[in-house]
Formats: structure tokens, sequence, C-alpha cells
């Protein structure tokens, strides 16, 4: 067991790794050091400050329960309880991420308030609960997938015998998503934010590494690399089963990113100096410098989406642009270049037939 002393703010307070690789927090009580009280509570839950003070003092505390264990048993509050502590544990383990984690959990614990429901709700009652969230299509398909995954987790632990969500269509048609970002539009948006300031920073980034908006968040200087005499950046992005990525670094890329006078652990620097917390905060204050640049239709996605039509329209093959954008699998860069290739085979196709002068009528 390995023993760390914690801040200074909270005096007696032991943080201890587990070999089950979990962790513990006990507390040393005010005047007798060798007595420690273990509480359940860790720094940030909100029961936390009333467990440590009390510990001080040296009173005992009792395990927090969990919200499954105030559910009424085999209700749908208790079924939706235990599958969101669940999936908290595989985020504990690594196994899954906490941005899966949070968006579930804001999908499915409004159902925690059906104790007096059992948690085999017919199929008719979930279309109703989709229907009621129609305004919102994606939203409301989102809920219906979620709950959808909370049913196969019973079915494997035999809660419940079928999956009642199977079979409920989605009712939003997926668009052409972010719009992608064209030549005009990259110029317009560096006419506003000029070099050395962080939306400048942020841009270039973007479009020189083809990384995801929550990438900025992490990508600085320690990523940097020399790969058979050339400087490169190697990382692997945030998001969940992301492959490693390696991309050269251009004169435009190291340009941008040692023109500020702030220099950080990070490229794109926040307030004070210091990282942006979450990728949800990068996106917001990105979203927030093209509305500046009067490109508010556009979002960092779309810097994505233009960087891979480009590399298609330039020739780049479709494992060329898994590698530079970190895709795992074929079809996800194959939207890019089918475009491409449909295109020239019909122009090759009909540049035939123009030169045969089949058609060719007076």
């Amino acid at each position: 067991m390995v023993r760390s002393p914690m801040n200074i703010e909270y005096p007696g307070l032991l943080k201890e790794r587990l070999p089950s690789g979990r962790y513990r927090y006990r507390v040393r009580v005010d005047g007798d050091p060798k007595t420690k009280i273990r509480i359940y509570a860790e720094p940030g839950h909100e029961d936390f400050h009333r467990q440590y003070l009390a510990a001080r003092t040296g009173e005992r505390q009792k395990p927090v329960k969990r919200a499954s264990e105030y559910a009424t048993p085999r209700s749908l509050g208790w079924l939706v309880a235990s599958y969101l502590e669940h999936l908290e544990r595989a985020v504990e383990a690594g196994t899954m991420s906490h941005k899966t984690l949070k968006k579930k959990r804001n999908l499915l614990a409004p159902l925690m308030r059906h104790t007096d429901v059992h948690m085999f709700v017919s199929r008719g009652k979930w279309q109703r609960w989709q229907d009621e969230r129609s305004a919102t299509p994606a939203q409301a398909d989102a809920f219906i997938m979620a709950a959808r995954g909370m049913y196969n987790w019973a079915l494997k632990r035999e809660y419940v015998r079928e999956n009642p969500v199977v079979g409920i269509e989605k009712i939003y048609r997926d668009g052409p998503g972010a719009q992608p970002w064209k030549a005009d539009d990259v110029r317009k948006f560096y006419a506003r934010h000029k070099l050395g300031s962080k939306p400048h920073v942020a841009m270039t980034v973007l479009l020189w590494t083809g990384c995801r908006i929550e990438d900025l968040i992490i990508l600085g200087r320690e990523h940097e690399c020399v790969l058979d005499g050339v400087e490169a950046l190697r990382w692997t992005p945030l998001k969940k089963g992301s492959t490693e990525v390696t991309v050269p670094i251009f004169p435009p890329l190291k340009d941008a990113t040692r023109a500020p006078t702030v220099q950080g652990r990070t490229y794109v620097l926040g307030q004070g100096g210091n990282p942006y917390s979450s990728g949800d905060s990068m996106s917001a204050m990105f979203k927030r410098w093209c509305k500046d640049a009067d490109l508010g239709h556009l979002s960092a996605h779309g810097v994505r989406k233009g960087l891979a039509e480009l590399l298609a329209e330039l020739g780049c093959s479709q494992y060329g642009i898994m590698s530079i954008l970190g895709h795992s699998e074929a079809k996800t860069s194959e939207v890019y270049t089918r475009r491409v290739e449909r295109w020239r085979l019909a122009l090759d196709g009909l540049g035939k037939v123009a030169n045969s002068g089949v058609w060719w009528y007076k």
C-alpha cells in the first residue's frame, strides 16, 4: 500500500493506494496522530468536509450509501442508479471515458425518481418518452440509445429477460454535420486574429495537425520530437479508442506556436497562462473566436473536416488520411475520399465518352 500526504489545507488527511489500484482516505485524529479514521467521501464530494472535520475530532464514519441502496429494489430508479454506478467503476478502471459517463448520466439520471415503477418498462412507454423529447430529435435518440445500453447491461446480469427499447426507431436523420472550412474562411479568421494571439495559435494547430478540439488542452512542446531528422508532433488523442498520431511540424505551425509572448505547458493557454480545463471549455472559446471573425456558422470540427476534404482533393490516400486524423477504422476516412474518388471516376468515364465522339450529334 502506498501512502501519500495530502494538501496542507487538510492536515492529517492521507490518500492510500490499495493493491486493487483504488484509493481510500484516512484522517489522523487531531492530537492523536497514531489513530487514523477512514472517511468514505473523497475531496470534491459534497460530504467530504463534514466527514473530514468529524474524523479529526475522532468520530468514526459510516460508508456513504450509494443511490441504488436508497431506491426500491428492482424499480426503474434502482436499475438506472445501479447502471450508472457500474459505469462509474468502469471510469475508475480506465475502461470508459468520463465524458461518456457524463453524457449517459445526463440522459438517464432524471429517471431515478421513478422508484415506484418496475424496472421493466414497456416499449410503448419508452416510445412515448422519446416522443416527449421530439423537439430535440438528436437528444431524444441519444436518450433511447442510452436506455438500450442500460437494458443490454441488465440482460447480461439476468435482471430482465428482454430489452424493451430494441426496435424503437431513430427520429433524427443525420445531416451533413459540421460545415468544412474553406481557404477563404481561414483567411478571414486570420485577418481578425493575428499572429501571436491565442485564436491564431488554436486555429494553426487545428489546421496543421488535424487534431480534435479537446486535444488542444494537452498538445504542447512535450509532444515534440525528431524523427528521421524531421521535427514532429506525437501524441495519443483524448478520444477513447484513438490510435497514436505523428505529424510533421511545418514552418506555419512552428511559427504560430512560438509567437505568443507567454509560453506554457500547452500551445493554447487560458487565463493565467494555464491550459483549458476541458474540451467543452476549449470548444466554447473557439466558437466565440469564430463569432468575433463573423464566422459563427463554423466550428472547430469543421476545420478537421476541411483538412480531410483538402487531403482527399490533393490525392492523399484513405490510409494517409487515417494516419493524419488518427482514425482507427477505414470507414471513417472513407467519408472524405469517397466523394472525391466518385468525382474523378465520373470525370474519367464521361471524358472517355466525350473523346469517343459517340454522343456528338449536330
